[in-house]
């Protein structure tokens, strides 16, 4: 639904966020499928920028994102608006991070991971194997007339999602993770976008141009499955599926890697990462949620299993439990 930054999603009433699910008319799966269809699409084929809003446990941040599609091609750039600086522009599968304060330029190719639903942009429409979504009237987000979808999980296994998808585009404007108590755990949003804007990829490819002066760390990571590393899941998660995985260093310079692999029904995912025990010596056990973020960490033997994802802790669990060691 949103683009390279930690998740893409909208903001406007909260109340409405609130109201009770029960009064919520149905409305027939073809017309909810489509609308996760347009989102889909909307998210890879149309050009716009604006700034969007996060907001979790109270905290707010905000960004100015631009996406443009040429041809085949597909540009982004996201510019931190709070905290340190950070821009992150992204050509098709390679990402620069740039820390101007710290003269650092991080240099990665993202492939599989890119496309992930992570990005909040997206909606797999298979996810509505998991979810009954229901149409809920038209709001306004952004200055933009925008049709609401309530994704209710049919299972404890994820959290419910609202959505806001822009009329006329389909394109993402407000996503909020929903707790089981009807709370809003986070929110996403923007505050204003331009929508059918005219390209301009040289706002992504000029500023890369120019990193004299900028130490270029170049993030070695290759793509393999769990199986090879020797890792599998005894059992599956129900509706997750295993997206991809790859290993990278653990520090610039470091010949110690750290296993990701990801997971997702179709509408939010799941990180597992396992490192080794011996260079991560200030690691403990630990269970945690910011917002909608949940973080479980556990030893297994001679490496750190930590599970990451926008999920109930049940969830977390038993991806824990499910990963086992083959050799």
């Amino acid at each position: 639904m949103f683009p390279v930054v930690r998740r893409w999603l909208p903001l406007a009433s909260i109340v409405s966020l609130l109201a009770p699910f029960a009064f919520v008319s149905a409305v027939a799966a073809p017309d909810a499928r489509a609308w996760l269809t347009r989102i889909h699409s909307a998210a890879y084929e149309r050009n716009y920028q604006g700034t969007l809003v996060f907001s979790s446990s109270g905290v707010m941040s905000s960004s100015r994102i631009a996406h443009f599609a040429v041809g085949d091609q597909s540009y982004e750039r996201v510019e931190a608006l709070d905290g340190r600086q950070q821009r992150i522009y992204r050509i098709n599968d390679a990402v620069h991070t740039l820390w101007p304060q710290a003269g650092v330029a991080v240099v990665e190719n993202r492939p599989a991971m890119a496309q992930l639903p992570a990005s909040k942009r997206s909606v797999d429409p298979r996810a509505l194997d998991f979810y009954d979504a229901r149409l809920e009237g038209v709001e306004r987000i952004a200055g933009r007339d925008a049709q609401v979808l309530l994704l209710q999980p049919k299972d404890g296994w994820r959290y419910a999602q609202r959505l806001w998808a822009d009329k006329a585009t389909g394109l993402m404007l407000r996503a909020d993770i929903v707790g089981t108590d009807r709370r809003v755990l986070e929110s996403t949003a923007f505050s204003e976008v331009e929508l059918g804007i005219r390209p301009q990829p040289e706002s992504v490819t000029q500023p890369l141009r120019k990193l004299d002066g900028y130490r270029i760390v170049r993030a070695q990571q290759k793509t393999t499955q769990l199986e090879a590393e020797g890792w599998t899941l005894g059992h599956p998660v129900p509706g997750f599926r295993l997206v991809g995985a790859v290993k990278r260093p653990l520090d610039t310079g470091s010949d110690e890697q750290v296993l990701q692999a990801v997971f997702s029904d179709g509408l939010t995912h799941v990180s597992l990462f396992v490192e080794p025990v011996e260079s991560r010596r200030d690691y403990a056990d630990l269970f945690g949620q910011v917002g909608a973020t949940g973080t479980l960490r556990q030893r297994r033997g001679l490496h750190w299993v930590t599970v990451m994802g926008d999920v109930p802790p049940a969830t977390l669990k038993a991806f824990a439990d499910a990963l086992q060691r083959r050799h």
